[in-house]
């Protein structure tokens, strides 16, 4: 898919997530916005992955360690074919396997994941079996920036580079808020990208809400024979609806009403310039 193409999907995305959290008055709004993108250059350019065999051996995985913003990766698998799109309008009704963090009940989901800190451990994990197993495949983890304040965290970056995993990447949401405010007043994370790097992690530092550059990253994999690789994608919380971006009541806050309508009406603008940009060239 081209840059063009990805950028329209993940507006529609966001539309999407946004009448998921708004149909089950809850979910986790700011960081599935800002993670849209992210997602996208992923599932529809960058993994190898085959959603009539979610268990093809030779796929790309991924693990959603940041697993409370799952909304956008819902939409995801379903767009991609992973499980009937009508099942989305069960998430989280009572009974149904589509809960507010992943759950791998459901085809495409490799982990159950939501408690802080465990998604990089098991992604090491995955990215050494794949090396003494002579595999192809590669392991991307996505991380809150709240999330850098488990140890745990800092544990598995030690074994990623004591391993050599350059079958690894390791990606940050780096939207700088978390649901009690912003992480440098909770808990001071920088210098983040000194410290993946003193863990023996080669860090590329973009803008995460930038398509381009996140293929760009991505596509260089492994961009240091030896090392994992640390993605810094510095995003902005809430991103694509203009009254919730950089708004740290948005973590979890549902749209109501009003705020929906506001919010589809400006995605969908945004949907139609890249629709129309595609069609130029």
């Amino acid at each position: 898919m081209e840059t063009t193409a990805l950028k329209a999907k993940a507006a529609q995305i966001r539309m999407d997530l946004l009448k998921l959290i708004h149909g089950a008055k809850t979910g986790h709004t700011g960081g599935s916005l800002s993670n849209a993108d992210i997602l996208t250059a992923l599932y529809y350019k960058i993994m190898k992955i085959d959603p009539a065999r979610p268990k093809w051996e030779d796929r790309d995985r991924f693990i959603a360690s940041k697993g409370h913003s799952v909304e956008s990766l819902w939409c995801i698998l379903a767009d991609r074919g992973f499980f009937p799109k009508d099942e989305l309008k069960t998430y989280s009704r009572f009974g149904s396997r589509l809960i507010g963090h992943p759950n791998n009940k459901v085809p495409g989901i490799e982990m159950n994941t939501g408690a802080l800190g465990h998604g990089l451990a098991i992604s090491v994990g995955m990215a050494l079996a794949a090396k003494r197993d002579n595999r192809g495949y590669r392991v991307f983890c996505l991380m809150g920036d709240g999330e850098q304040a488990e140890g745990s965290v800092w544990e598995a970056a030690m074994a990623g580079a004591h391993y050599k995993l350059d079958n690894l990447v390791g990606i940050v949401d780096r939207n700088r808020l978390q649901i009690s405010g912003s992480t440098e007043d909770v808990m001071g994370l920088e210098p983040l990208e000194e410290k993946w790097a003193a863990f023996g992690w080669n860090v590329v530092s973009i803008d995460g809400n930038d398509m381009d550059a996140l293929v760009r990253a991505f596509e260089a994999v492994p961009s240091a024979k030896g090392k994992p690789t640390l993605v810094m994608a510095n995003t902005v919380k809430g991103k694509g609806v203009s009254f919730a971006e950089n708004v740290a009541h948005w973590h979890h806050h549902v749209p109501n009403d009003e705020q929906l309508e506001l919010a589809l009406k400006e995605l969908s603008a945004e949907l139609e310039r890249y629709q129309q940009e595609g069609q130029v060239r």
